[in-house]
């Protein structure tokens, strides 16, 4: 059957020349497409069907996937860009494989984890992805997680590990993150530098600081007790970067490490606050590289999370887990990137 020729008087109707152009491919591969004719490639197919999806045009109803099932995915906010930019590649790689993602997503006063991961398993889950979740809480009980396993449902954790829990996890090098930020502003100069981080009840931030103090200690010779005043323990947020840049720059820090980029924005905030300017003032890191980080004022120099290779990585092994053939406890870990920008410079002189 042939795919009739769009009428002008309906403007829903996907016109051939638009969607060529949006694929690159030719009208007559997107009519072969759409008619679903063979002699097109997978990808070809892939990026034709993109191209409808981008424009707004509904799939023709031969063209929709059944899909192989329902996966969860919880993270625990979306204030933080870094969040979405998990769940996004994370979306499109269950996606790719023919499931169906459920975002579940936590909000103060609303669901629990453990309420949402109920409600997913009323509805038939076949495997649930936790991104930065209870289990990355050493005050959790991963008592539930068991419980989860028991029930016969996959799963997989991103960001904090957990001895306790027989799964997989993936991470970053926490460690190796706080060390890149430190090389880096030591070799600009910075001798006094700081650490704003989150509770310490959290694995990601107590590796942070682990590797924060050992790279004090072995690129600067600071000692223990001297670190202790450097370590500012808050929140992940705008306002807890704030609050613990105050407190580092009136520490005398002419260099602040950050949990996280929003942190890196709240300390930025701090430092204007008390009239100093960044980068010659004062130089900041982040951590995490979320994509509209690059366009700040100034734009934040910040340790990269190789999110797409995580997010893969983390919906290749809850796969494998779904075919019968799961991965026994372990931990993937990728090395993170320092993406020098505007934030840091050479120590000012005084």
């Amino acid at each position: 059957m042939t795919l009739p020729p769009p009428r002008a008087a309906d403007p829903a109707a996907p016109r051939l020349a638009d969607i060529a152009g949006q694929a690159q491919v030719s009208e007559a591969t997107v009519s072969r497409v759409l008619n679903g004719k063979a002699g097109v490639s997978a990808t070809t197919r892939h990026k034709v069907l993109a191209a409808l999806d981008v424009l707004g045009y509904e799939r023709p109803v031969r063209l929709r996937r059944k899909s192989n099932g329902l996966v969860g995915l919880l993270i625990p906010e979306l204030t933080n860009p870094i969040f979405p930019a998990f769940a996004q590649v994370i979306e499109q790689a269950l996606a790719g494989h023919g499931y169906t993602p459920v975002l579940c997503t936590q909000t103060p006063g609303g669901a629990t984890e453990d309420e949402l991961v109920e409600q997913l398993e009323e509805r038939g889950v076949t495997g649930i992805v936790f991104l930065s979740g209870l289990h990355a809480d050493d005050t959790a009980d991963p008592a539930r997680y068991l419980r989860l396993a028991a029930r016969g449902v996959p799963f997989v954790l991103i960001n904090g590990y957990n001895e306790r829990v027989n799964a997989p996890f993936v991470s970053p090098d926490d460690r190796a993150a706080a060390t890149m930020a430190v090389r880096h502003l030591a070799e600009l100069g910075h001798t006094r530098i700081g650490l704003a981080v989150g509770p310490t009840r959290y694995v990601p931030s107590r590796r942070k600081e682990e590797g924060f103090r050992a790279a004090l200690a072995e690129l600067l010779g600071t000692p223990a007790e001297e670190a202790d005043a450097l370590v500012q323990r808050t929140l992940f947020t705008v306002e807890g970067g704030h609050a613990a840049g105050g407190a580092l720059l009136d520490r005398g820090c002419t260099g602040i490490v950050c949990g996280s980029d929003p942190m890196a924005l709240g300390v930025i905030r701090a430092a204007r606050e008390r009239g100093l300017r960044v980068p010659t003032d004062v130089s900041v890191v982040g951590f995490d590289d979320s994509p509209l980080i690059p366009f700040t004022d100034p734009p934040l120099t910040t340790v990269r999370q190789p999110v797409r290779a995580m997010a893969t990585a983390a919906v290749g092994a809850l796969l494998e887990a779904v075919g019968g053939h799961p991965v026994e406890r372990t931990e993937f870990v990728f090395q993170p990137e320092l993406v020098v920008r505007g934030s840091t410079a050479q120590v000012p002189r005084r």
